[in-house]
């Protein structure tokens, strides 16, 4: 069976910046935001250290996970923040829940 996909949302701890991407190894690719958050800031969810899970979907083709982050990232920051909020009501970090 094919590793499914991801669309995720990151935050920051005071959960003021929200950071979007897509993978299909979700524990490794929050590994690699706090490596690089407490490293080198490289991209832009190292620089505003954004490795904390609070949104997630699965998707079982590249293609549906794609077309779904370009369109979160098209969102407003209240859709987003109502999204979230649907998914995870209290914000929780969401890191080791996921597999």
């Amino acid at each position: 069976m094919l590793s499914p996909y991801f669309v995720y949302i990151t935050t920051n701890e005071n959960r003021t910046v929200l950071y979007i991407g897509v993978t299909n190894a979700i524990q490794r690719r929050l590994s690699e935001h706090y490596s690089d958050g407490v490293n080198s800031k490289q991209s832009f969810a190292g620089k505003y250290n954004c490795y904390h899970l609070v949104y997630y979907e699965r998707f079982d083709s590249i293609q549906m996970a794609i077309a779904r982050e370009k369109e979160l990232k098209k969102w407003r920051r209240e859709k987003k923040d109502r999204l979230i909020t649907s998914f995870n009501p209290d914000w929780k970090f969401l890191d080791h829940d996921v597999v």
